[in-house]
């Protein structure tokens, strides 16, 4: 990707169908089988692979795949065996669509946010990053865009109380992301950052030029999945390997050397690893195995989970004296969300028409009205006690008469205006 070693390169193709004739598999596969040779950063194992699929190929076991799309499966399945990285696309022509559709890696990175899709504070002063790529810059080139999305992302999470980086749903991307990033919030000499090995030499993933204002003592979580890949999964082993985050989720998918696509020609296109990343701390890499979470759970509990953390974290450290009150508010709305409904009076008890408001049942949980904003849904806390879900430092405090029918409500912002609504 733009002149640096790519963890992990993306291809766009359309809808194809019928198509059109190619070269003969044999002589597709020994190309690649060729470029492997010529390419893969360890030559020894280069040439160990290189002489199975050429084997495999001169005993006919590509023959009977005349459609290039299965071709290209079934080699990068055959490959993966040997480098998760290994990928074989075919984009040519086909006889009802023509050419497929391409876009470039520019025009990606520009049309998805240079990876950024939400960043936002969440309650309880908790930052959350998505990230579904790492895109590229150089530090040669000041104001790229790339760069300029990161810097936005992390002052808007410089002053929560704790950082979340949701990483389940990211491929991988750039090195020079990836060490930009990791000094977000770690020392500028701090000896952790990952070194390329390849035929020709070796590079760092160190940045260029550290983030200029780390957050070195925040509570920082990392979120990953088994679709945590490549460059996503050195940034995660990288800050656990430091003991610098929390690794929370499933493992990842274990693809650890970056490299580049070739052509094969015909349409084909091969991605090779040219390089091996050897991280500082641990003297290896997460090639085959992933990374490993600190805190494993499924994947779609992992930003409750990881939210419940970061607040027990910020309580522990005493970083949010002023706030205390709210960040227990949140977190105990959190356990309760993480954890099985919790049994109370029954849901009708509540619903009904108020001064100024209204509760509807909606399925299984209370929805409050109030004049014409949209409505919320509240969760139960305990008893009579409700929270509003997406705010939990709003509470809903029902009261009842003496005959224990329900008789108002009062809506509580921590540390703001009560409201009181007669029944």
């Amino acid at each position: 990707m733009r002149g640096c070693a790519a963890y992990l390169a993306l291809t766009v193709v359309g809808v194809m169908t019928l198509p059109l004739a190619t070269a003969a598999p044999r002589e597709v596969a020994e190309r690649a089988a060729t470029l492997i040779e010529n390419n893969y950063f360890d030559a020894a194992r280069a040439g160990k692979i290189s002489e199975e699929i050429k084997a495999a190929s001169q005993a006919g076991r590509f023959d009977a795949l005349h459609d290039p799309r299965d071709l290209a499966a079934t080699l990068t399945a055959r490959l993966r065996e040997f480098d998760h990285h290994f990928k074989v696309t075919w984009s040519g022509e086909t006889a009802v669509s023509g050419p497929a559709p391409s876009m470039s890696m520019e025009a990606m990175e520009r049309r998805s946010g240079y990876g950024f899709r939400r960043v936002e504070v969440l309650p309880g002063a908790i930052g959350l990053v998505d990230m579904r790529m790492f895109a590229d810059f150089s530090f040669s080139k000041p104001g790229e865009p790339a760069r300029q999305a990161a810097d936005a992302a992390l002052t808007l999470v410089r002053d929560a109380d704790a950082v979340i980086l949701d990483l389940r749903n990211n491929g991988g991307g750039s090195p020079a992301m990836v060490g930009y990033l990791v000094s977000a919030f770690t020392p500028a000499d701090a000896k952790i950052y990952n070194e390329f090995h390849r035929r020709d030499g070796h590079s760092s993933e160190r940045p260029g030029e550290p983030f200029a204002r780390p957050m070195l003592d925040k509570p920082l979580l990392v979120l990953i999945s088994g679709r945590t890949g490549s460059a996503a999964e050195a940034f995660a082993y990288t800050l656990q390997a430091a003991r610098r985050a929390t690794i929370v989720g499933e493992a990842s998918a274990g693809a650890a050397n970056p490299g580049g696509m070739f052509p094969i020609g015909e349409g084909f296109n091969i991605f090779i690893s040219t390089g091996t990343p050897i991280n500082a701390v641990t003297g290896t890499n997460w090639e085959g195995g992933g990374v490993k979470p600190d805190v494993p759970v499924l994947a779609e509990r992992a930003l409750v989970r990881a939210q419940i953390l970061a607040l027990e974290a910020v309580l522990a450290q005493g970083t949010s004296r002023s706030a205390s009150g709210e960040t227990q508010w949140v977190l105990e709305a959190l356990r309760v969300e993480e954890s099985a409904p919790r049994g109370g009076p029954p849901l009708t008890d509540y619903a009904g028409t108020y001064q100024g408001a209204k509760i509807s049942l909606q399925g299984s949980a209370l929805a409050f009205h109030r004049e014409q904003r949209p409505p919320v849904v509240l969760v139960r806390l305990k008893a009579d006690t409700f929270f509003v879900r997406d705010e939990a430092f709003r509470r809903v405090l029902f009261e009842r008469d003496r005959s224990g029918k329900v008789s108002g409500l009062q809506l509580v912002r921590y540390g703001g205006d009560s409201l009181w609504f007669r029944r």
